[in-house]
């Protein structure tokens, strides 16, 4: 059996074997999710919540943004509380209040600490302690804590209205004013705030130290502390990453670089191809990348700033018309259309050209799609502006406003509307590749695995289809991160190697056996931690000990081949220099460089920061994950998108010239411009919101006294020097690539 048939063998038996735990634990999470009950009751019969309440308080907090604005279990926007951190200490705060008057007839504050510590510990328990009955289908409070419930609930009705008491606290969560108009809105979301809180804080039938969401968020007035569990997967975790970075070091030193390379041809192989009118039309797909990138920025500048003002923009209200919560959906997920649009057009452009075949219509369906695209684009983000300003009802919401999910926001329909995009993408691409994947040659993997990443991509989207209206929390947040962690992450990943491993054979630069060796076995290292690895983000989302071993072990093994990464950047750049005509791809081949780089930096080592489940248990929905965001989404796959394009760019215009300066301005710009973010900012600040974290609890790193501090103002502020140089280098982007097309120069050779 050849070596070639070995890796597609294993691959097969890799991806069967993880998706069937994959979905192991998706029943098994079905089963253990928080329960959310008929009712909720005091002691004395009196009925605090329904299960409609919370439902209904679900549906008006997806409807103003729901994670993007503040957070739930740490999955959201890093201004405004994580709401269910925040209800937690708030309704323990006002127990031990009510608690210490019980007793003592005296204010818990002013109470030493040996008498603050017999209160804590009457008032745990009443905390921590499951009193959910199957049977009745409802969770029975204490009619001290029902009052505790109230005024927490009176609180929060306070901040989502317009009432002046609370305005300086909107200001500091960049809320706009009256966020919710109605007011029976408004009790309905405390109902939904006060469940999530109550699953953080109450433990699992059977466990005595264990909440739903596996003791986070951290809150040391009620024994919420981190897990053995946590500590132990924790230490193999470090474990795993030691012995596969080990084995993988063993395995490039014994087989890594045995063929000798090919001699490069004389001239450009790829300076006659010939393009296709399908080829021609994805031309605009570019136009619409470089302009997507660009509001990108200008969303990003707008929500970074709502952090200094709050509601205002340099004097202007700009909370009235665009709030944060909006602007950083944009942001967001402008950030995935862009660089996924860069890479479908690169399928649609490579298609042909692999196989040399144009099929018949296939410039109507390139442009077809292109018009989908649009309409896509426009209708949803139009959706969710209405949704945000509580213009649209929440009748509607979930089909065409904000369904309040992080990446994966746009309204139902649009969801499927861009799903059915995606399958028409994936028939466009396979029926070009067809006459490829037929011929038997040193091709036939590569182009195999081109064509199943592009079927993975078409389908894995429809991952986001799985859950509706009503489905519980833990269910969305399961499915969810199948599309933000498995089709962003990962078989995405899988076509840039399969694109960038052919057009290295196609130059001349590799050896067509070789190459399809090095694809197939990096495809198999890379998918081993990146499939089951996707359970790291669920570590606290309501599932059990199962998902935190499999997400620590695998996560860690993601890590593994990017500790390698520098040898595949050297290749690389030999490449660039093998023959003096591959000077035309250099700056194609710098983004790629970059790419390596941050894939290291920023998916590596600010991955693996927060990756385990002690670090996740403080940092997640801090700085230091957004560290990890920025640095990896862009630096890796944005890099990547853009090398994707130039190489795109190269051939639809083989004979213009390539302004070097706006180039070369435009890589070190963005590259600097990002690194500068991350250093002089997210950093700094997540370090800041760690160590207040670690000393008071998470409530309070997220909280308006510790995010309104001097000191946090200026480190906001000191994003502008790198959200300028960033800036600069998208638009030296955008000009070059508009020069190609309103001013171009032809080569002279």
């Amino acid at each position: 059996m050849s070596i070639t048939k070995r890796l597609w063998l294993g691959l097969g038996a890799l991806l069967a074997a993880s998706f069937a735990v994959m979905l192991w634990l998706g029943v098994d999470l079905v089963h253990t999710a928080p329960p959310i009950p008929q009712r909720v009751v005091a002691a004395n019969g009196q009925t605090l919540y329904t299960k409609a309440d919370i439902e209904r308080g679900r549906q008006v907090w997806q409807s103003i943004g729901g994670q993007q604005l503040g957070s739930i279990w740490g999955h959201g926007a890093l201004v405004a509380p994580d709401w269910s951190a925040d209800w937690l200490h708030r309704e323990t705060e006002a127990m031990l209040e009510l608690q210490a008057r019980a007793d003592t007839g005296q204010s818990y504050a002013s109470m030493d600490d040996g008498e603050k510590a017999k209160v804590q510990a009457s008032v745990k328990p009443l905390m921590r302690t499951n009193t959910f009955d199957p049977a009745k289908d409802e969770i029975v409070v204490s009619n001290q804590r029902a009052l505790a419930i109230s005024m927490v609930a009176a609180h929060y009705e306070s901040v989502f209205s317009n009432d002046p008491a609370t305005h300086a606290l909107r200001e500091a969560y960049a809320m706009r004013e009256d966020t919710v108009p109605d007011a029976d809105h408004r009790r309905a979301m405390t109902a939904f705030f006060f469940w999530t809180a109550w699953a953080a804080g109450t433990d699992r039938p059977g466990e005595s130290s264990r909440t739903y969401t596996n003791n986070w968020p951290y809150e040391p007035l009620i024994g919420n502390k981190p897990t053995s569990d946590n500590f132990i997967w924790s230490m193999f975790s470090l474990l795993f990453l030691i012995g596969g970075i080990g084995l993988l070091a063993w395995h490039y030193a014994a087989y890594h670089g045995k063929e000798t390379l090919p001699t490069p041809p004389a001239q450009d192989p790829l300076r006659g191809l010939t393009i296709t009118p399908s080829m021609k039309a994805t031309a605009k797909y570019f136009w619409v990348v470089v302009a997507l990138f660009l509001f990108q920025i200008l969303m990003g500048a707008t929500t970074a700033h709502f952090q200094v003002e709050g509601q205002e923009a340099y004097g202007f209200k700009i909370a009235e018309i665009l709030p944060y919560s909006l602007t950083r959906s944009w942001h967001t997920q402008l950030a995935v259309l862009w660089i996924a649009t860069a890479w479908l057009a690169t399928g649609l452009y490579i298609g042909p050209a692999i196989s040399g075949h144009e099929p018949k219509y296939q410039r109507a369906g390139v442009n077809f799609l292109f018009v989908c695209l649009l309409v896509i684009v426009v209708g949803s983000f139009a959706g969710q502006w209405f949704a945000v300003m509580q213009k649209m009802g929440l009748k509607y919401n979930f089909w065409f406003g904000h369904q309040g999910w992080e990446y994966t926001d746009i309204g139902r329909f649009w969801q499927a509307f861009l799903f059915v995009g995606l399958l028409v993408w994936l028939t466009l691409v396979g029926r070009a590749l067809w006459p490829a994947l037929k011929r038997k040659d040193e091709m036939s993997s590569i182009v195999g695995l081109l064509f199943l990443s592009t079927v993975a991509i078409g389908l894995f989207y429809g991952a986001g289809l799985m859950w509706g209206e009503n489905s519980h929390i833990s269910v969305v947040e399961y499915w969810r991160w199948w599309v933000v962690h498995l089709w962003v992450e990962g078989f995405f990943e899988v076509f840039a190697v399969a694109v960038m491993s052919f057009l290295f054979v196609k130059l001349g630069l590799l050896r067509g056996k070789s190459a399809t060796t090095n694809v197939l076995f990096a495809t198999i290292v890379y998918l081993t931690g990146g499939v089951l690895g996707m359970f790291h983000h669920l570590y606290f989302a309501g599932t059990t000990t199962a998902a935190v071993a499999l997400g620590a072990t695998f996560s860690a093994l993601e890590v593994v081949p990017l500790a390698l990464i520098g040898l595949e950047a050297y290749e690389t750049w030999n490449h660039s220099r093998a023959t003096p005509w591959m000077a035309r791809y250099k700056w194609p081949i710098m983004f790629f460089l970059a790419t390596s780089f941050w894939n290291l930096v920023g998916a590596g080592l600010f991955g693996f920061l927060v990756n385990t489940p002690i670090a996740l248990y403080y940092m997640q929905g801090m700085n230091l994950t957004a560290l990890h965001g920025h640095t990896a989404l862009f630096g890796v796959y944005g890099m990547l998108g853009i090398g994707l394009m130039l190489f795109c760019l190269r051939g639809l215009k083989p004979q213009v010239q390539w302004p070097e300066g706006l180039l070369r301005g435009a890589f070190w710009s963005l590259n600097i411009g990002l690194g500068l973010m991350g250093l002089l900012t997210l950093l700094p600040m997540g370090v800041l919101q760690l160590n207040a974290a670690l000393e008071h609890g998470y409530w309070f790193a997220r909280s308006a006294e510790f995010m309104n501090r001097p000191i946090i103002d200026m480190l906001v502020w000191m994003r502008m020097p790198g959200d300028l140089v960033f800036s600069t280098g998208a638009v030296l982007l955008g000009v070059f690539v508009l020069r190609k097309w309103l001013k171009p120069k032809l080569e002279t050779n």
